[in-house]
C-alpha cells in the first residue's frame, strides 16, 4: 500500500509560503515595497494602499474633460466665488501639444489647516451636506488626477499669501512608508510663472484677442488684483483629455458649463473660458437673461404651461417624501419652425434632444431625451421639462457623486409619469396637429403643381363645358367667393384664394382630426374639392414624406423640424396628388348620379380608410 501525504500538512506548508507580488511592471514600486514588507512581517495594513489608491483614481470614469472641470467649478461656486475663469494653455507643434489646464476662483480661500484637509482624500468640511453642491470630499482630487498625474493647489486669504499642496502620483508611488502623510502646506510670496501668465497672457485660443478678458495685465501688481482670497488649481502636462486640441476643450467647456451653470451665471457668476466669458444657455428657453433672448427671433422665450410641485419618497419602501417641482415649457413652434435652418440648430439647438433638464440645488446633472416619460415622437423637440431636485433624493434619482447624469428609479418614473402624463399626452397631440398643418401648407395665391395639372387634363376628359349667361357668371364668382372663406391658405388674401380658386376646378385643402377618414371629397360650384386628414397615418407615413422629397428635402433633415417649406413640388407627390384628385372627380361624378350611389361611395371611403388605418399601425 502506498503512502500518501497528510493533506492537513500540505496545507499548513502551502500555507507558510511567501505569496507572490503578481504586480505589472510599472506599478508604483513604493506600493511594491510596502506590500512585500507587510505580507513578511505582518504588519498593521493601512485601510487604504496610497501608492496604488492615487493611481487607481485616475481612472475614476467622467465622461469627458469638461465633467471633471466640472468638480472645480462646483467647488468654486459653494465657496462663494463670484468670478470664475477655466483656462487650457496650449504650447508646442502640431502632433505634440502640450496642454496644462486650471481652474481659477475669488471665493473665501482655504486656511493652511482647511487647504492640507481639503487635499487629502474624503477631506471635507461638509461632508454629506445635502443643501449643496458637492458631498463628500473626493471630487476635487480625483477630478484633477483624471486629468494629469499631478495637481497643484495654491489657496490664499490674505494678499499676496499663496499657499501651495502638490499631489504627484509618481512621487506618492515612490513612497516606501505604510502610511504617507501628506506634509504641511508651503507658503509662497508669489505664484510660479507659469501659473501666474495663465492669468494675465492672452490664451492660444480663441484667436481673436478681443474676445479674451484678461483677469490681470502683464505689467499689474497680480497679488493686488487676485485680491484677498482665492483658490487655483493647476493641472499641468494633462496626459488624459478628451480633445487633442485647446480649441476644442475650450468649445466644448464653453457649451456645456453655459447650459450646466445657467442659474448661477443669470444670478450674477462671471463664468470665463479662456479668457471669454460665458453666456448662460437655457435648453427651456424660458430665463430672460440667456443667450437665446439676444438672437433677432420672435417670440424670444417658451411659454410655461404647467408649474407642479410633486412629492417624492426618498426611498421606495419609506413613508418620508421630499417635493420637487417640475415646469413644463412649450417652445413657440410655429415661429420658430419657420427660421432659417441656422438658426433653429445652430444658434437655438432647438434640436438637440435636451427635452429633459434635471437640477439639484440649482445646478444641472441631467440634460437629454427621456423616452419613458415624453416620447419618441419629433414633437419632444418643441417642449421641454425642467425638474428641480434637493440633494436628499440624490439616491432616488441615481444622482452618483461626480454628479454625472441620473439613473431614476422605477417608482420615481411612475411617480413623474403620473403627475404630468396627462398634460405631455395633451401636448404630443397639440404639437402634431401643428405639424401636421404646417406641413400641409401650400404656396398663396396660386394652384399647385398638382392641381394645375389636373386642370389642364381637363379639356380630355369626356366632359362638357357649361355656358352660363353674365348673371350666372355673376353669381357663381360670388358663390366661389363664399367658398374662398373655407380654403384660405396661411399669408393669402381672399382676393388671392378667389384668384386661385377660379384658376383651377380642382382644389386640395388639409385638416385634422383623429375621428375623420383619411380623404373627402365635395364637389361645389363646379370645384372637386378633396380634402385630406393630417390626423390620419396615410398622411405621416406616406403623403408627408413624399411631399418633402418633392420639396428637395433630402431624407431624415427634417424629422426634427417636422416642417418643410411651402415650395413648388415634384416627383411622386405631384402623382400621389393626381391619383388622388382623379378619385375624387370621379366619386363625384359617381354620387351626382343618385342618392344610393351617394351613401354607398360615403360607406367605401370610410370602410377603406379604417381598413388602411389599421394597415399601416399594425
Amino acid at each position: 500500500m502506498i503512502e500518501t501525504e497528510n493533506p492537513a500538512s500540505a496545507f499548513a506548508v502551502l500555507a507558510s509560503e511567501e505569496p507572490a507580488l503578481d504586480w505589472s511592471t510599472d506599478a508604483p514600486r513604493g506600493g511594491r515595497a510596502v506590500m512585500s514588507r507587510i505580507l513578511k512581517e505582518k504588519a498593521t495594513v493601512p485601510l487604504f494602499f496610497a501608492q496604488t489608491l492615487v493611481q487607481s483614481l485616475r481612472d475614476v470614469g467622467y465622461d469627458h474633460t469638461t465633467s471633471a472641470l466640472c468638480e472645480h467649478v462646483d467647488n468654486a461656486i459653494q465657496a462663494g466665488a463670484k468670478e470664475v475663469r477655466v483656462f487650457f494653455r496650449q504650447t508646442g507643434k502640431k502632433g505634440e501639444y502640450r496642454i496644462d489646464a486650471a481652474v481659477y476662483d475669488d471665493g473665501r480661500g482655504m486656511s493652511p489647516a482647511v487647504l492640507k484637509v481639503a487635499t487629502s482624500f474624503g477631506g471635507s468640511l461638509n461632508f454629506n451636506n445635502r443643501q449643496g453642491i458637492g458631498r463628500f470630499g473626493m471630487g476635487m482630487k480625483t477630478a484633477a488626477l483624471s486629468m494629469s498625474p499631478v495637481m497643484e493647489l495654491y489657496s490664499w486669504q490674505e494678499a499676496g499669501a499663496f499657499y501651495n499642496m502638490t499631489l504627484d502620483v509618481e512621487a506618492i508611488g515612490k513612497e516606501r512608508a505604510n502610511l504617507v502623510a501628506l506634509p504641511d502646506p508651503t507658503l509662497l510670496s508669489d505664484l510660479p510663472d507659469e501659473v501666474a501668465d495663465l492669468l494675465r497672457r492672452p490664451m492660444s485660443c480663441p484667436t481673436d484677442r478681443t474676445e479674451q478678458l484678461l483677469l490681470a495685465e502683464p505689467d499689474d501688481d497680480l497679488a493686488e488684483r487676485l485680491g484677498r482670497s482665492g483658490t487655483i488649481v493647476y493641472m499641468p502636462e494633462c496626459d488624459r483629455l478628451t480633445f487633442a486640441k485647446a480649441q476644442t476643450l475650450v468649445d466644448h467647456a464653453t457649451k456645456e458649463m453655459a447650459r450646466v451653470y445657467r442659474r448661477p451665471i443669470g444670478a450674477g457668476l462671471r463664468l470665463f473660458v479662456n479668457n471669454r466669458r460665458v453666456d448662460a444657455s437655457d435648453p427651456t428657453y424660458s430665463m430672460p437673461n440667456a443667450r437665446h433672448v439676444k438672437l433677432d427671433i420672435i417670440p424670444k422665450q417658451s411659454r410655461l404651461i404647467l408649474a407642479k410641485p410633486v412629492p417624492v419618497r426618498v426611498h421606495e419602501n419609506s413613508e418620508e417624501t421630499v417635493p420637487i417641482a417640475i415646469k413644463i415649457f412649450r417652445l413657440p413652434i410655429e415661429e420658430w419652425s419657420k427660421l432659417p435652418r441656422k438658426i433653429q440648430r445652430n444658434d437655438l439647438r432647438v434640436f438637440e434632444g435636451n427635452t429633459v433638464s434635471i437640477l439639484r440645488n440649482g445646478r444641472e446633472v441631467f440634460a437629454g431625451p427621456m423616452t419613458k416619460i415624453t416620447t419618441r415622437h419629433s414633437v419632444t423637440y418643441w417642449y421641454r421639462i425642467q425638474i428641480d431636485i434637493p440633494g436628499d433624493l440624490d439616491e432616488a434619482f441615481g444622482i452618483s457623486s461626480n454628479k454625472q447624469g441620473v439613473r431614476l428609479k422605477g417608482y420615481v418614473e411612475e411617480t413623474i409619469k403620473s403627475a404630468i402624463g396627462e398634460e405631455i399626452t395633451r401636448l404630443n397631440d397639440e404639437l402634431k396637429r401643428v405639424q401636421a398643418e404646417m406641413a400641409a401648407e401650400r404656396a398663396p395665391a396660386k394652384p399647385t403643381t398638382s392641381e394645375a395639372k389636373a386642370a389642364e387634363a381637363d379639356p380630355f376628359q369626356r366632359t362638357q363645358a357649361l355656358l352660363l349667361t353674365p348673371e350666372e357668371e355673376a353669381q357663381l364668382e360670388e358663390n366661389l367667393r363664399g367658398l374662398a372663406v373655407t380654403l384660405r391658405r396661411n399669408n393669402e388674401t381672399e382676393d388671392e384664394t378667389l384668384e386661385r380658386i377660379k384658376a383651377s376646378p380642382y382644389v386640395i385643402a388639409f385638416r385634422h382630426d383623429e375621428y375623420w377618414p383619411f380623404y373627402d371629397v365635395q364637389q361645389r360650384f363646379g370645384r372637386v374639392i378633396l380634402t385630406l386628414n393630417t390626423a390620419h397615418p396615410f398622411f405621416t407615413l406616406l403623403y408627408e414624406p413624399l411631399s418633402k422629397l418633392g420639396q428637395g428635402v433630402e431624407a431624415g433633415a427634417d424629422d426634427a423640424a417636422g416642417v418643410p417649406p411651402p415650395t413648388e413640388q415634384s416627383g411622386p407627390i405631384v402623382a400621389l396628388d393626381l391619383v388622388l384628385l382623379s378619385l375624387a372627380r370621379t366619386q363625384g361624378r359617381l354620387a351626382g348620379t343618385g342618392e344610393d350611389a351617394r351613401k354607398l361611395l360615403d360607406l367605401m371611403r370610410r370602410e377603406w380608410s379604417d381598413t388602411l388605418r389599421v394597415q399601416l399601425t399594425t
